[in-house]
């Protein structure tokens, strides 16, 4: 999960006790996107710990925030914070939710783990209202240090960044746009996660964004479920 920007004062349920630790690996921009609606039902695949998920329900975000997470021991620290917590492969398990339950799904640096990301995205779809808000990040295999490494005939797996040994898949901006609009949403928009560096800025106004793919590390795609037109 990315850290994001420090969060706001946070209330109630006794979140108001906690300090800006509690809440250091929340997705605070994500959570700053979400509609100020208390009755709201968030769902997040690969929680975590449930930061974010703690942050949106101290800010009044929503009232029920579920989870699914693979590994145990921070989805017991998870169970603590969040409404519900399955414990589990997203893939594999039979999530217990019916249709129409959520206002909010977040996939936080987690498509790139999935086997089948699209088939997941096709599980998930149908737990969300209609207008329900998505929001997702990855890593960008279009960036210009990928491009380079296979220009040079090289694919060098790491331990932590875009090619972390433990990704199985690879997306960039437009194909991470086709695989949510293959699944049924309607994505809003796909851009840089968090603004471009001084230098890459500059090049990017030089070319009109018609490079922008270049230059940013992680994709962030924001999209929604149609409304059911009667």
């Amino acid at each position: 999960m990315v850290s994001a920007a420090a969060p706001a004062p946070v209330r109630g349920g006794g979140y108001d006790l906690k300090d800006a630790s509690y809440f250091a690996m929340a997705r605070a921009d994500y959570v700053a996107a979400l509609p100020d609606h208390i009755e709201s039902s968030i769902l997040e695949i690969g929680c975590s710990n449930g930061a974010t998920g703690a942050l949106a329900l101290a800010q009044g975000k929503c009232r029920r925030y579920c989870g699914v997470e693979l590994f145990p021991e921070p989805a017991a620290e998870a169970r603590e914070r969040l409404t519900e917590v399955v414990l589990g492969d997203v893939e594999q398990i039979e999530l217990p939710w019916p249709a129409g339950s959520f206002d909010a799904l977040i996939l936080s640096e987690v498509l790139e783990h999935l086997r089948d990301p699209w088939a997941v995205l096709g599980r998930l779809r149908p737990l969300l209202r209609p207008g329900a808000l998505v929001f997702a990040s990855t890593p960008n295999a279009a960036h210009r240090e990928i491009i380079v490494m296979l220009l040079r005939g090289r694919w060098e797996l790491r331990s932590y960044g875009p090619l972390d040994a433990t990704h199985l898949r690879w997306f960039t901006p437009s194909s991470l746009r086709d695989a949510f609009e293959g699944a049924g949403f309607v994505v809003d928009t796909v851009g840089p996660l968090g603004a471009l560096g001084r230098g890459s800025a500059i090049v990017d106004s030089i070319l009109r964004g018609r490079a922008r793919h270049l230059w940013h590390r992680q994709i962030d795609l924001r999209a929604h479920v149609p409304r059911v037109r009667g």
